[in-house]
């Protein structure tokens, strides 16, 4: 027994090294392979590249890795990082991890040489792959190791991530936390504060700047390190990866760093603070005296730097310097130009917005009067010919009205709230079209010349608002050559691969229609160029224009998805680019380069030519008006054309449509409110084709009631009516079937035209 189970035993020990040489001679040959796909992937890489087993232990290094780390094979990479990294186990541990569950991870380092981007990938057998790529200027390593200025790079929690030499010398080692290192936290940056070095605690000038996820770099240097009048000390404030300012008092700069100068636009020299800004709304000298007096309270203010090449706003901090007692100040600057882009454009779009509400709010019960008195107006035509000795005081009238829902039309449009009626557009039908009429508006002493790409795209767009923002366009730039000259239409097509930013405005990458109104006029001051889209601003003479003719054109090309540019030389012209989306459908045209020379832009104007256009239009529709008795409601309400429930809180108004109604034949019922025309609606006897309503009622809404008496009467079509702009409660409207939306004002035609187009 003993003997059968020591031969068990060793035929089982047997086996089990027989196991594990074959396993070991397997994880060799992984291992083999492992350093030969990794020779083969890196050899001739600049970067430098690592394999490491499942123990982190170093497998191989390409020449790169051996040059810069020069670690031993079998030494783990941990230790291999360890005189780069303030914390290589945590780097190592948190990028292997990641690797082992998606395959593959990187992070962005600061080392003791810079920042370095680490990859890592997974081999075979458990295996990784590393690689270390050196990152270009990121501010926070770049050359720190070089800089003589001793700088850190902080982490959220005052952990130090990364020491320069220069640093480590100062402390007499690497310390882990911001606590090591300063006396008293937080850092006052740009102030004294105190340090803990090796030989005791200093007096330091400190700078700190806000970096990427949460990172801060701290830049400082001890004062007795170097007498700051001293070239050294020179030397130290011209290093500082900050812009700092010296000052007297009285405005006098009296040292200033490289970036500084920058920001200024100024050389070395003696120069007053005060003669390089403006905009702080008071005079710069008594800020000055407030802070080195102790009066003011410490908080940055925004400046505009006078530059002629280019605008520049800065941020300014002022405090007193410490070492000083003559009052002298220190100033940090920072560049604020963006911040104040952002700003003006949040300005603007709050001042469009509330305009725009205004306009909402105007245009409701201003709409309403105009369909009561063009409606009313209207009646009153039929009943008059041109030999009428009433008829011309009609028409004034009536164009008046339209002059001021044209006005209305404007305020919706440049506040991008207006009724859009989209449709795919062939610009080059439109202008042809347009054409006639525009020769017309230029008059004899101005040509007109309009050039289109053979391969032009089509356009979705309200097409009446497009003819409105060309014809706008081009009454500007006749305007602007009161002499004469020429005025050029061109269309073409333009291929963004690239965002297009300009204006504070971003182009998205894709096909475009362009479309330029060019003209030989006076041109656009430089100062008013960014101002010519704001409402009410013209260039013009009293009672010359209202200022709403580009701001209008700007809101329909902005709410059509579309973008316009102005460039102008004074004397030599402007030139108006709108962008356009193409309309993609089918197989797109060719974009082709339009090879358009940019020439300048002009000033906005009030289209008064395209209010009597409008008038002489409406004027033609009126002829096939049929003057038809009103029809009286009779039993089963199927008299005429159809029957129509009118539901409109407006007196004025609803007297007209019913009239309007009946003269055309309609059976009408009326209602002053949501809830008398559900009450009449509860008689089933009573068959109703079409609902006419306003959006907008005391009580219960125009959609709401609808929807409530369509559960019972699920066929009956809708016209909604309102003074708001339709996309107001577009998508209410979306959700009720067969129901279309008709603007106020409207006239006589456009009321009964859109009803008997309801009518089953």
């Amino acid at each position: 027994m003993l003997s059968l189970g020591l031969l068990a035993s060793g035929t089982t020990l047997v086996v089990m090294v027989g196991v594990l040489w074959g396993t070991s001679r397997s994880t060799r040959k992984v291992a083999t392979a492992t350093v030969a796909l990794a020779r083969a992937f890196s050899e001739k890489d600049a970067a430098p590249g690592v394999a490491t087993n499942e123990l982190g232990q170093v497998t191989y290094q390409n020449p790169a890795a051996l040059k810069r780390f020069g670690a031993e094979t079998n030494e783990t990479l941990i230790r291999a990082l360890g005189e780069l990294f303030a914390n290589p186990a945590g780097v190592v541990h948190r990028l292997q991890s990641r690797a082992q569950a998606q395959g593959g991870a990187l992070e962005d380092v600061v080392t003791r040489r810079g920042h370095v981007r680490v990859s890592v990938h997974t081999l075979k057998g458990g295996a990784f792959f590393w690689r270390f790529d050196e990152l270009d200027d990121r501010g926070g390593g770049r050359g720190a190791e070089g800089l003589s200025l001793p700088m850190l790079t902080v982490g959220r929690n005052g952990t130090i991530l990364f020491m320069n030499d220069a640093a480590r010398t100062f402390a007499g080692g690497r310390v882990k936390s911001l606590g090591q290192v300063f006396t008293n936290l937080p850092i006052r940056s740009g102030g004294i504060n105190e340090v803990k070095g090796r030989s005791g605690a200093k007096s330091a000038r400190v700078v700190e700047i806000e970096n990427k996820a949460g990172r801060r770099e701290v830049y400082f240097f001890p004062i007795d390190m170097a007498d700051e009048n001293s070239a050294l000390g020179d030397q130290f404030f011209d290093a500082l990866p900050v812009a700092l300012l010296k000052l007297q008092p009285n405005g006098q700069v009296t040292m200033s760093n490289r970036l500084a100068r920058g920001l200024l636009g100024h050389g070395p020299g003696e120069i007053q603070f005060p003669d390089l800004v403006e905009g702080l709304g008071r005079s710069v000298l008594d800020w000055l005296a407030e802070v080195s007096e102790g009066r003011a309270v410490r908080r940055a203010e925004v400046l505009r730097v006078k530059r002629d090449d280019k605008e520049v706003f800065l941020q300014v901090s002022l405090e007193k310097n410490p070492e000083c007692g003559e009052g002298e100040l220190i100033a940090v600057l920072h560049d604020a130009t963006e911040l104040k882009t952002l700003e003006a454009q949040f300005v603007q779009s709050q001042k469009m917005q509330a305009i725009g509400q205004l306009a909402g709010g105007v245009a409701h019960d201003f709409n309403n009067l105009l369909t009561a008195i063009s409606g009313h107006c209207d009646l009153l035509l039929l009943r008059h010919d041109q030999g009428d000795p009433d008829f011309g005081d009609l028409m004034q009238i009536n164009q008046n009205a339209n002059r001021a829902a044209s006005l209305v039309g404007q305020l919706l449009a440049f506040s991008r709230k207006q009724t859009l009626r989209p449709e795919v557009v062939d610009l080059r039908d439109t202008l042809t079209d347009l054409t006639h009429l525009l020769n017309r508006l230029v008059g004899e002493r101005v040509q007109l010349t309009v050039s289109h790409d053979p391969n032009l795209g089509q356009i979705r767009a309200d097409k009446r608002q497009l003819e409105q923002v060309i014809m706008n366009l081009v009454v500007n730039a006749r305007d602007a050559m009161p002499d004469g000259g020429e005025i050029r239409i061109e269309t073409g097509m333009h291929h963004l691969t690239e965002p297009l930013r300009r204006d504070r405005a971003v182009v998205s990458p894709g096909h475009y229609v362009l479309v330029r109104v060019i003209d030989e006029g006076t041109g656009i001051a430089p100062d008013k160029l960014s101002k010519i889209f704001e409402p009410f601003f013209t260039t013009k003479g009293v009672g010359e224009g209202t200022g709403l003719g580009l701001s209008t054109a700007y809101g329909i090309v902005k709410q059509t998805g579309g973008f316009i540019f102005v460039d102008s030389a004074q004397g030599s012209g402007t030139c108006f680019t709108l962008y356009f989306p193409m309309h993609e459908f089918g197989t797109a045209p060719e974009a082709v380069e339009a090879g358009f020379e940019s020439v300048p832009a002009q000033v906005d104007k009030v289209l008064a030519p395209v209010a009597m256009v409008k008038d002489s239009a409406q004027q033609g529709s009126r002829s096939d008006v049929a003057t038809r008795p009103d029809n009286q409601m009779t039993d089963g309400f199927r008299q005429g054309e159809g029957v129509v429930l009118l539901v409109e809180d407006e007196a004025p108004v609803r007297a007209f449509a019913s009239r309007a109604l009946r003269m055309r034949g309609f059976t009408v019922l009326e209602a002053e409110n949501a809830e008398q025309a559900l009450e009449a609606l509860e008689d089933s006897k009573i068959a109703v084709d079409v609902f006419v309503t306003d959006v907008v009622m005391p009580g219960m809404d125009g959609p709401s009631w609808v929807r409530k008496a369509l559960e019972t009467r699920p066929d009956t079509r809708v016209v909604f009516v309102s003074g708001y702009a339709e996309d107001s409660f577009s998508d209410t409207q979306a959700r009720i079937p067969n129901s279309v939306f008709l603007p106020k004002p409207f006239s006589l035609n456009e009321l009964t035209t859109t009803v008997r187009e309801q009518i089953p």
